[in-house]
């Protein structure tokens, strides 16, 4: 309960200072407990017998009604079966809790598993149940103990039992016993120091049924028995265990004969006590021996007086908790184990627990055994059959966040936990909800650890009970009827329930008034939980919790007036009432009490004009959902009035139309609605308080008629008004009420007849002499003629066919056409609209209208031949509605398609030629719509190739796309070209033919031929001739010459010679340069290409001197860049003449202009020449060998004669590159070296090495390997170890003949490993299992000594398997290129190109180099040293 600490200290402090008087109280309720719990009990069971049928449940009669306490507060629905044989079932989590909020370290300290257990936290307990729990200090009674330790030398506190009487024993062995009066007396003294002296001290306690006896356990294992009501020691038990065990603990049961006894060496006994002949006897018997596992908790089923007679109690259930599992025993009639269950994992200080309880499930009463080690609470249901046998059934587990060392049944659906920082939960059973949170630490508790090691006889027990000692706390705790005792070292503390009306009192103290109506409220409802003091049925009980509740809200009332801020803004006294007053409100209607609502709360509340405001404002979302309908005149007169002051006058109209205003002044609100414009409002009061249906109708026709008569635009707030008219005429005439619910049903069909009267009159009820016939249709029509109509539609859907409703029907229709046809003053939509309108109703099965067909040749007249040519796509629109919607039986067909075409109505030719399956002629229509015409492709498209159609319709559909081709290729030509291709693939050359404009074929073909025009046409299935293409080629070199280049690469289809020939005819040269080298001539095309770079080298040269800036010499290096390029594509391909035929004469050209220009004057582009010519030289010697070109330029006769140092810079850079890349080269090439050097000694050294056998005898036989069968027997000597004679291993089938050589497989290695016959896996072979031979030893090689060393067997000329295996392995830890591929390679390259080291591959494109594959890397670190 972290956010409420001062209010707990304040409780706690409270507590702690509670009067003797208050005690005394508490305890004279708790002395006649046993009487209360059964008279309340016995309500709860009247008002469960109200709600239970005992037939239908089948509920067997008992007796006497059970009466125990706090059972039966509500029935558990949980009945899982559970099975005794899996003992993993309660440790899974099946069911996930919530976890609760806590100020102590057990939320930190509890481990990380629980946290993963955690939901989203719930809100504090404190406001949601107030304080569940009292909590008294027995100022008495911890007095005589402090006392009697100081006087008599009593000792510390050490153990407690209450019954009627409460029994505290010492660590000195004396045990006093006080009354549960009002004085709390200490009525007797049992034992002296010096029998305590000698039995140490009293470790257990326990006082039976009747309160008559007191049985008393010692530190050093003695027993005595008391009787409580003389004092005197009935028996002194001595013998009845293992004597240097101390007493953990000792239990009456039910039967006062019989006592359980659990000692601190684990084991159980059953004390039976006898009189005989006026000797008291006690005769012990072993329930479970210590040596099995030790016992640390026990815990007998007790039952209530009430429930004597329950069949589970003739059982004598005992439950026993070792330190790795629980049981459930039966005492009775014979001795028999019910139940045993092993815990699962757990901690191992955690301590276990035990505790019973009577609970009702399903409306049957039986014990609940809760158990828990840790921070898991399981509950147990027992049950008893018809045959006898006992059924144990899982409940529902709690799961928590702290661990636990203590558990108390308050009653049957409230638990008391304690946990290991001394912190109190009080949860509730069934929900798991965590109601409070105390902490106890003051209380000072004792716990029982030296008893549990044992100190008094010498710390003889194990160490995990000694471990679980340390937190247990078994004798401190102690509950009895509905109260829990706590015994701490000075001071006994007793906490119980608090009654329902105590935990709303103690919110109130507390000044938190909104959580104290909460509580009570949950009261009322019956959703509180650990409810105490509240009984009778339902009503009653609802009775007196709405009394509180009322007196409550009466002082919230008065705290809110009073604690209101006298002065400041009246923002913050309108905040203050709007956090208080809602809560009066909301109380109020729950607890359905108006009058008290709008009487004494409202008249006090009044007296504040502010607090006035609020509530009233308050009142609001509660008439809009329907929640308040009955106000006070007076309340709702203020009401108005207060939204009426604020100008929230659209808040008005919403209340008004929720509220019953029979209690208003109708015409003053009426007028009030007039006048803000609330014509809802007016609308809902005219209707609500008068049953006047028509007066709203003809208050909004006055004001929406005038302008519309006089043809003005209407404002936006008459638009407003027109459309609630026509909504509120189509819920009169559909018996709906506007704006909401529904009309009285016996009023339905008056208002019906009273709305089509007022819409029929012929004149208003004030009307001018000019007004003309049928005003308010006719208003309505000019306003929105669509609308109106639909909402007759709907009305005529609602007819019932009788002659009433036919006749106003036809008087409507009739009154309409009067009104539209007679006039001028409507367009031609709304011409439409009414017909449109007309032939739905006509198109009705059981239509009864007549409508004369010459009104329908008149509106096609009308539609078809305006006077001006406005409106046309809205005239054609009309028309299509009035046929689609079945005017097309008004007309004659023939007619109707010659007005249209003439109209240019193509949308309705396209709908009639439709009717007729003409759709060749379709094609027309789209073609000669312009808004359409683009759609006429996928219409083409559609016809030809969905199927549905017949082949003439398709035939005819083909045929005129085919006759009207050029229009549709000048529409669109990508679209054109997509449709030829799909459907006319066959015709291309037809439809070529058909298209004489020139530009228009090229875009065709353009976009047929193209892939980038983004078409998607499988050009395969086209299979378009040559001729096309090459035709499309020449009207490209016509229309876009720069384009040409880019759709050659592109295009598949064309004849090399003959495009060559269209392109040399438009002198395009790049393009027939690319065509010979695409043709292979690679000559032919260098040629073209250096012609032109010598052209463009010319200009410059002759050039004049006055441009400083010359555009060619960009076109110099753009030519010059496409040649090189040329050059180096083919480079790879040519031989070295070949090459030198390519770059001489380019590097020629580039120089040419530098030797006729003058050494003197420098020509204008020298240098950006000189540049150029470097480019040259740095393209080709990657293909030139450097001596070479260098040859080439000192033959130059210019440069021979002493001109090299124009050129020297470049020489000089070549020969740094040449350089660099040797030397580069020569490093690598050594490295590789010195890598396969390593490498290879490395397998050598593998493949030579010898082997060490792990014994001297064959592994088969176990005979020595000297003591052969035979001469011919060789010895087999394995690389894992293993041994054998040559003739074993063949007897063992461990041989394999592959490719002529004898295999050996290791008999040993491969039987363990379960392979029968050798793998040619290499992984297997890897891992030394199956492996070949690797030694045979011949007779002659034995020496006469019988020296085991052997000499490896002659070698082969070829490697071995073994080392063909080796080989392998290395090459695969590389994971890359060989190194002998690599090397081979460079020597190849160095052999037949000694001085280019880089030139490339020479050889043909089929040769793939290792350098050119994209993965190849040089791996230049040691590899990994195999493993020997």
């Amino acid at each position: 309960m972290e956010n409420e600490p001062d209010h707990e200290n304040v409780e706690q402090s409270l507590c702690a200072k509670t009067s003797e008087d208050e005690l005394n109280k508490s305890f004279n309720l708790e002395a006649s407990l046993s009487k209360f719990s059964c008279i309340d009990l016995e309500k709860e069971l009247e008002f469960k017998n109200d709600l239970i049928d005992d037939k239908e449940f089948d509920i067997p009669q008992v007796d006497t009604p059970p009466t125990l306490e706090s059972i039966l507060n509500e029935t558990d629905d949980e009945d899982e079966s559970f099975v005794l044989e899996d003992p993993t079932l309660l440790n899974i989590d099946t069911i996930d809790s919530h976890s609760y909020d806590t100020s102590s370290v057990a939320s930190s300290d509890s481990g990380d598993r629980t946290n993963l257990k955690r939901k989203k936290k719930l809100p504090d307990s404190f406001s949601l149940h107030g304080s569940v729990m009292r909590h008294s200090l027995l100022k008495g009674i911890s007095a005589q103990i402090v006392s009697a330790a100081d006087k008599v030398d009593a000792g510390l506190p050490t153990a407690i039992a209450v019954s009627s009487l409460i029994a505290v024993g010492t660590s000195h062995g004396l045990a006093l016993i006080f009354g549960k009066d009002q004085n709390q007396a200490l009525r007797l003294c049992l034992g002296s120091t010096s029998v305590g002296g000698q039995y140490g001290a009293i470790s257990a306690l326990s006082i039976n049924n009747d309160c008559s006896r007191l049985l008393c356990g010692f530190a050093k294992g003695q027993i005595t028995m008391w009787d409580l009501a003389s004092g005197k020691l009935l028996r002194s038990i001595t013998d009845a265990h293992p004597p240097g065990t101390a007493i953990l603990h000792i239990k009456f049961t039910d039967d006062p004969t019989l006592a359980i006894c659990n000692d601190s060496g684990g084991s159980v006994f059953e004390l039976t006590f006898k009189r005989v002949m006026g000797v008291r006897t006690c005769e012990s018997r072993c329930l479970f021996s210590g040596s099995k596992g030790e016992v640390c908790c026990i815990e007998p089923l007790h039952s209530k007086p009430e429930l004597k007679d329950h069949p589970i109690t003739q059982f004598s259930l005992l439950a026993m908790a070792s330190l790795t599992k629980i049981l459930v025993i039966g005492l009775k009639p014979s001795l028999k184990v019910w139940m045993t269950f092993p815990y699962g994992r757990m901690d191992p200080s955690s301590v276990p627990l035990l505790a019973w309880h009577f609970v009702a499930v399903q409306n049957y009463v039986n014990p609940m055994l809760a158990f828990c080690r840790g921070d898991v609470v399981h509950f147990l249901l027992v049950k008893r059959d018809e045959s006898g046998a006992i059924h144990v059934t899982k409940q529902k587990h709690l799961h928590l966040y702290y661990d636990l060392i203590n558990f108390t049944w308050i009653n049957s659906r409230t638990v008391v936990l304690l946990d290991s920082v001394e912190k109190l939960h009080v949860i509730d059973r069934q929900t798991q909800e965590e109601l409070e949170t105390v902490e106890i630490s003051e209380v000072q508790l004792v716990y029982n650890s030296s008893h549990f090691k044992s100190l008094a006889t010498g710390g003889n027990v194990s160490q995990a009970l000694a471990l679980v000692g340390e937190k247990a706390c078994y004798q401190s705790i102690s509950s009895y009827g509905g109260q829990i005792f706590y015994l701490g070292t000075k001071s006994v503390y007793v906490m119980m329930l608090r009654s329902w009306r105590e935990r709303v009192d103690h919110l109130l103290k507390q000044d938190c008034l909104t959580e104290a109506l909460a509580l009570a409220w949950s009261f009322h409802e019956g959703k509180a939980k650990a409810v105490v003091g509240l009984s009778g049925d339902a009503s009653k009980r609802k009775a007196i919790v709405a009394d509180r509740m009322v007196e409550i809200l009466f002082h919230y009332a008065d705290r809110a007036l009073k604690k209101c801020p006298d002065q400041g803004k009246i923002q913050v006294m309108e905040q203050h009432f709007q956090d208080m007053v809602p809560v009066i409100v909301d109380y109020c209607l729950l607890l359905q009490r108006k009058d008290l609502l709008f009487s004494q709360m409202y008249d006090k509340l009044s007296e504040n004009s502010v607090a006035k405001g609020v509530f009233l404002e308050c009142l609001e979302p509660y008439i809009l959902s329907d929640k308040l309908v009955g106000i006070t005149p007076q309340v709702m007169k203020d009401l108005i009035v207060h939204f009426q002051d604020k100008k929230l006058m659209e808040n008005v109209e919403a209340l008004i139309v929720h509220m019953d205003i029979t209690s208003l002044d109708i015409q003053q609100v009426v007028l009030m609605c007039w006048e803000n414009r609330l014509y809802d409002a007016m609308i809902y009061v005219y209707n609500r308080g008068m049953n006047e249906f028509i007066s709203p109708m003809e208050k909004l026709f006055r004001v929406i008629a005038p302008p519309l008569n006089a043809g003005r635009t209407l404002t936006d707030e008459q638009v407003v008004m027109g459309n609630k008219l026509l909504v509120y005429i189509s819920c009169c005439l559909a018996g709906r009420a506007y704006p909401l619910g529904d009309i009285p049903e016996d009023l339905v069909p008056l208002v019906k007849n009273q709305v089509f009267e007022f819409l029929i009159r012929l004149h208003s009820a004030e009307a001018s002499p000019e007004e003309e016939i049928y005003p308010y249709i006719r208003t309505l029509l000019h306003f929105d003629t669509r609308e109106f109509l639909n909402v007759l539609a709907l009305t005529f859907e609602d007819f019932k066919n009788d002659k009433q409703a036919v006749e106003y029907q036809q008087r409507i229709v009739d009154i309409l056409l009067k009104v539209m046809v007679e006039n001028s003053d409507f367009t031609p939509s709304q011409v439409g609209c009414l017909f449109t309108f007309l032939a739905r109703q006509l198109a009705k099965p059981d239509n009864t209208l007549f409508v004369n067909r010459t009104l329908f040749d008149q509106v096609l007249e009308f539609l078809c031949s305006p006077d001006d040519d406005s409106r046309h796509s809205e005239r054609q629109q009309v028309l299509l509605e009035l046929l689609q919607a079945g005017g097309i039986v008004q007309f004659e067909e023939s007619r109707l398609i010659r007005m249209a075409e003439k109209a240019e109505f193509y949308q309705i030719c396209e709908f009639m030629y439709e009717r007729e399956h003409q759709y060749d002629k379709i094609i027309d229509c789209y073609l000669r719509d312009p808004l359409r015409e683009e759609e006429v492709f996928n219409y083409i498209h559609n016809i030809l190739s969905i199927p549905g159609h017949s082949a003439e319709e398709k035939q005819s559909v083909w045929q005129k796309a085919m006759d009207h081709i050029e229009e549709l290729v000048s529409l669109k030509p990508c679209k054109a070209a997509e449709l030829v291709a799909t459907h006319f693939s066959g015709h291309i050359e037809t439809v070529i033919k058909k298209l004489q404009n020139q530009v228009l074929l090229f875009k065709f073909l353009r976009s047929l031929l193209d892939p980038r025009e983004g078409i998607h046409i499988n050009q395969e299935l086209l299979q378009i001739s040559p001729s096309i293409t090459e035709q499309f080629i020449e009207l490209l070199c016509q229309f876009n010459p720069t384009q040409v280049i880019e759709t050659l690469q592109v295009l598949e289809c064309y004849r090399l010679e003959e495009t060559i020939q269209i392109t040399q005819k438009y002198q395009l040269h790049e393009v027939t340069a690319y065509l010979l080298e695409k043709k292979g001539d690679i000559h032919g095309a260098f040629l073209i290409m250096l012609e032109r770079l010598q052209s463009k080298l010319r200009e410059i040269t002759h050039q004049g001197e006055n441009t400083k800036e010359d555009p060619s010499l960009k076109d110099v290096e753009d030519t010059m860049v496409e040649t090189i390029a040329l050059c180096q594509r083919n480079s790879h391909n040519l031989n070295q003449q070949q090459r030198e035929a390519l770059w001489f004469p380019l590097l020629e050209a580039m120089m040419a202009p530098q030797k006729l220009s003058s050494s003197a004057i420098p020509h204008l582009h020298s240098e950006a020449l000189k540049s150029l010519t470097m480019q040259v030289l740095n393209s080709m010697a990657a293909f030139i060998a450097l001596p070479s070109i260098l040859q080439r330029i000192l033959q130059d006769p210019v440069y021979g004669k002493g001109k090299l140092g124009e050129i020297q810079g470049l020489i000089l850079g070549m020969l740094d590159t040449f350089n660099y890349e040797q030397t580069l080269l020569e490093t690598t090439t050594s490295l590789l070296n010195q890598d396969l050097h390593w490498s290879l000694c490395n397998l050598r050294a593998s493949v030579t090495r010898g082997l060490n056998p792990k014994q001297d005898y064959c592994s088969i036989c176990l005979q020595q390997y000297k003591r052969r069968q035979e001469m011919a027997d060789e010895i087999i000597v394995f690389s894992c170890g293993h041994l054998y004679h040559s003739f074993c291993l063949q007897n063992k089938e461990c041989t394999m003949e592959i490719e002529g050589q004898t295999r050996w497989t290791c008999y040993k290695c491969s039987s363990s490993n379960k392979v029968g016959k050798l793998s040619e896996n290499s992984s297997e072979i890897k891992k030394g299992r199956i492996t070949p031979s690797q030694v045979k030893m011949s007779p002659s090689y034995h020496q006469s000594k019988g020296d085991p060393t052997a000499k490896k067997g002659t070698s082969e000329p070829v490697l071995d398997p073994q080392q063909i295996q080796a080989f392998d392995q290395l090459c695969r830890l590389y994971r890359g290129s060989s190194r002998l591929a690599l090397l081979t390679e460079l020597s190849q390259n160095r052999s037949s190109e000694s001085y280019r080291p880089f030139s490339g591959s020479q050889s043909a494109p089929a040769f793939n180099s290792i350098f050119q594959n994209e993965n190849f890397q040089l791996q230049l670190i040691p590899p990994p040293v195999t493993e020997d």
